[in-house]
């Protein structure tokens, strides 16, 4: 079973389109298209057609909008965390090395914090997207891959 990718034969932007394909070409020398390169070719701009439709609209502008909301600013968070944990490890190594409990000091304390708070950013970050973004990307992966059908069925 043959599986038609419209994206599998296409050249990654400004990637051999001077370079001439032909052994007696040279550089910068128009090669003709085949028709089914042609084709290809074609359906290849049907395909980044439908892609910029996806991404210009507002579905898709909303998923965006709802990762970047959380992951920036618990990036910034988490960032601020390890950075105000390093400095204070080596600013402040009185205050890190004061005891807690027994042999546990305030440095072991905001260290298991450190691993702590990962897993907890993790299970937030999981739990944000199952939540507020999944359905709606698979709406607009299947609305993508409906507009495509089309495009690739003209593929041989």
């Amino acid at each position: 079973m043959r599986y038609d990718d419209p994206w599998y034969d296409a050249l990654a932007s400004g990637w051999g389109e001077s370079a001439g394909a032909g052994g007696g070409a040279g550089a910068g020398a128009a090669v003709p298209l085949s028709a089914a390169e042609a084709g290809r070719t074609e359906r290849a701009d049907a395909a980044a057609d439908v892609y910029l439709q996806v991404q210009r609209s507002a579905a898709f502008q909303e998923v965006r909008s709802r990762y970047r909301r959380f992951v920036m600013p618990a990036c910034v968070g988490f960032f601020a965390w390890y950075v105000g944990y390093v400095v204070a490890a080596t600013t402040a190594p009185g205050l890190m090395a004061r005891p807690v409990a027994g042999a546990v000091n305030v440095a072991m304390v905001a260290g298991l914090g450190q691993f702590l708070t990962t897993f907890l950013l993790t299970w937030a970050y999981a739990r944000h997207a199952r939540l507020r973004r999944d359905r709606a990307a698979l709406e607009l992966r299947w609305d993508t891959q409906e507009l495509t059908r089309g495009i690739r069925g003209g593929a041989s």
